[in-house]
């Protein structure tokens, strides 16, 4: 190969990666879970009555303090376990709240479940699955004060940020940080 070839080539390597990495910002700031803004919350655990009401991004950073806040709200409250939950979830209900402009409770009805609370509500409710989302921290199962359920399901869908479960008639739409799917 000439010392022409060669230099042509370190050039169009050398180009490529330049405009990579300047095309790297805009795929961050497209991400769902990239924005730059604080992100807060409103929560109730409908089964315990705490309520939260917290700032757990501040713009740049996640803030521990307030997850592990998070986590306890979401914990499994019938065997009082918990665990981390995928902050992606908290993003996505920030994100939900946002798009639906709403400023009232997120109403959780499920977040993190052990395997002992995931095994009794198989034997006792048809439909909950043998490996849930729940059982990892990645789901969750919520509906907004003073929004419809279908409301919440369509903006949801339309961020697919991952799965997507509506039960009307249990009063709850169901996200979690898995593929992208609806049932």
């Amino acid at each position: 190969m000439s010392e022409v070839d060669n230099k042509r080539r370190q050039f169009l390597i050398a180009s490529g990666l330049t405009l990579g990495a300047l095309a790297l910002p805009q795929i961050a700031v497209a991400s769902p879970y990239r924005a730059k803004s604080p992100r807060e919350l409103y929560l109730c655990n409908i089964h315990t009555k705490e309520e939260l009401e917290t700032r757990y991004f501040d713009g740049k950073f996640y803030l521990d303090r307030e997850l592990k806040r998070l986590n306890h709200i979401c914990r499994d409250y019938r065997q009082n376990e918990i665990a981390p939950m995928d902050r992606r979830l908290f993003d996505a209900l920030s994100q939900i709240r946002e798009e639906l402009g709403h400023n009232g409770q997120v109403r959780i009805i499920s977040g993190y479940r052990s395997a002992k609370t995931n095994q009794m509500l198989r034997n006792s409710t048809k439909g909950v699955a043998k490996k849930s989302y729940h059982m990892t921290g990645q789901a969750i199962d919520f509906n907004l004060e003073g929004v419809s359920l279908s409301r919440v399901r369509s903006v949801a869908l339309d961020l697919k940020l991952g799965g997507v479960g509506y039960y009307p008639r249990s009063g709850f739409v169901h996200i979690d940080t898995g593929p992208v799917r609806r049932w």
